[in-house]
């Protein structure tokens, strides 16, 4: 009889929204994961934490150390991911990082070298991998059944930061710049460069027409690869949910359109078309991919399967989004990655 695998013991570094979205997905994956102690320095973060029955330390220090803590979720804003994760790494843990791993590449390729060097896993937030439809999608491109891949179109777009308070990080242009890139547009560029590889150039539009926020509110950027083949993506923070994922090769095309935010599954529809046969339609019925992410890291801790988002997967996505954020900042100039 094969042995029951222990859960891993984490420790949730930061509980804010998307901190405590994942806790309660992993109330639902105690077999996998076992949330043991978090970081959240606010008196509120402290009493959602005892709420749930596990011990709140005041910095990421004191969690690491805390006894058991096999790995860390960081669930913090973007500029803490490079500290966090060297102090991760100096104590032996694994990391499961929120998007995006870094802002820029040189800091995306220290993180995805520091985890290798200890044969530590890496985990990233792109929840959309293991929605199933996207699943599904990415193994129709790799096997071919699409044919010579052409263009990805994308949109991910929400209006739930009109609500924050202005002093949010999330409102603040170095730690989220370029609109709706960093919050939904990075998920999007993750997918195109698992579709396409590494990037050749970029060329953003950035603008704030429906808000004040300082990093903007509309953004759009084209994207050229190295292979062939271009990506159009979309991000805007003013407008009401809409997330579309689209691919189109020589043999075939899918579209994926979400019902509802991730936060909240409700089922996607997806519309596709091979070569010689009618467009169809289909609904694909809800699942929880933020959680079933948490389990392919804690499977791969384990030993049991490896992590499916390779360290190049990782860089690659961040050098788009250095270039996209350089090309904002240059009013739309062409920028190589």
């Amino acid at each position: 009889m094969m042995q029951r695998q222990s859960a891993v013991k984490v420790a949730v570094i930061g509980l804010g929204w998307w901190g405590r979205k994942m806790t309660a997905v992993l109330q639902k994956a105690s077999d996998h994961v076992e949330i043991v102690c978090a970081a959240e320095p606010n008196a509120e973060g402290a009493a959602f934490a005892a709420a749930n029955g596990f011990r709140n330390y005041a910095s990421d220090r004191d969690a690491m150390r805390h006894p058991g803590v096999e790995a860390v979720i960081l669930a913090t804003p973007h500029s803490l991911h490079a500290e966090q994760i060297e102090r991760a790494v100096a104590a032996g843990l694994h990391i499961f990082c929120e998007k995006p791993l870094a802002l820029t590449r040189k800091g995306a390729e220290a993180a995805v070298t520091a985890c290798k060097s200890r044969q530590l896993v890496l985990g990233m937030g792109h929840e959309r991998r293991w929605e199933p439809p996207v699943a599904a999608m990415l193994d129709a491109a790799r096997s071919g059944k699409l044919g010579r891949l052409l263009q990805v179109e994308g949109n991910f777009s929400h209006d739930k930061f009109l609500s924050l308070d202005r002093r949010n990080w999330r409102l603040n242009a170095d730690e989220a710049p370029v609109a709706g890139m960093t919050a939904t547009g990075v998920h999007l560029t993750d997918l195109s460069a698992a579709l396409l590889g590494a990037a050749r150039d970029v060329r953003v539009s950035c603008e704030n027409l429906g808000s004040d926020f300082p990093q903007g509110d509309t953004m759009s950027a084209h994207i050229r690869f190295r292979s062939g083949g271009t990506a159009y993506i979309s991000a805007t923070l003013v407008t009401p949910f809409v997330s579309r994922f689209a691919v189109f090769g020589t043999s075939g095309w899918i579209d994926i359109r979400d019902k509802a935010h991730v936060e909240a599954p409700a089922g996607w529809v997806v519309t596709s078309a091979t070569t010689g046969s009618p467009i169809s339609t289909t609904e694909v019925p809800p699942a929880e991919p933020v959680r079933d992410n948490l389990v392919a890291f804690a499977r791969a801790i384990r030993g049991i399967a490896p992590y499916p988002i390779a360290g190049e997967d990782l860089v690659n996505n961040i050098s788009i989004l250095e270039a996209i954020i350089a090309s904002a900042a240059k009013d739309g100039a062409v920028v190589p990655v």
